[in-house]
């Protein structure tokens, strides 16, 4: 009797394990770092070296950092996506930063300039702040995106390009959450192919 009993035991965990897994959202990627502060940085911007970003500046606004490289293909993929969410959402109140790593300040100017960017960048052009981002993102994760919230902290993080409905599903609720005076759940952490 025992001889069929574990079999049928483990089989059965199998197929336990199996309807859990069916049942989960293969884009949500859990993260510790969804209702944490944002990374502090401060780093020169693009078009203006002379002048720095902190996200300090941005308290009290929903913003988006996305972190870009120009020899990255999903990069190069989703900019005609932020630019033209940012051209939406900015009257919103949404903020949207660049965080350019591993480029030099003319090639990354080249590729704002080829994809028509307008929303600012700040450059890391030899990666050490990506790789303060470690418990973030993987340093080889580019794209990486994350979208803040009023307060200050990730309601969510994109690994790879990112989707204009993965990017709105991130953003909207974070602007019906002002007008409306009940809290807010935090928002999955997604990844996009």
């Amino acid at each position: 009797m025992n001889k069929f009993l574990w079999p049928l035991i483990g089989f059965l965990v199998l197929v336990v394990l199996l309807a859990i897994g069916l049942n989960l959202n293969p884009r949500e990627v859990p993260s510790p770092l969804v209702g944490k502060p944002a990374p502090a940085f401060a780093l020169p911007r693009l078009d203006n070296p002379a002048k720095t970003f902190s996200p300090e500046e941005m308290k009290g606004q929903v913003w988006l950092l996305n972190v870009w490289a120009s020899w990255c293909a999903p990069c190069r993929a989703e900019a005609p996506i932020l630019q033209s969410l940012w051209e939406e959402y900015g009257d919103d109140g949404v903020s949207f930063i660049g965080l350019n790593t591993r480029d030099s300040p003319a090639t990354a100017n080249s590729f704002e300039k080829a994809y028509g960017i307008t929303y600012p960048s700040v450059v890391d052009s030899d990666g050490r702040l990506q790789l303060r981002f470690s418990g973030i993102a993987p340093p080889q994760a580019i794209p990486t995106t994350l979208v803040i919230d009023r307060d200050g902290k990730v309601a969510g993080r994109i690994l790879g390009r990112a989707s204009e409905s993965t990017l709105r599903s991130l953003i909207e609720p974070l602007l019906a959450s002002a007008s409306d005076p009940s809290p807010s759940t935090a928002t999955p952490t997604a990844t996009d192919d």
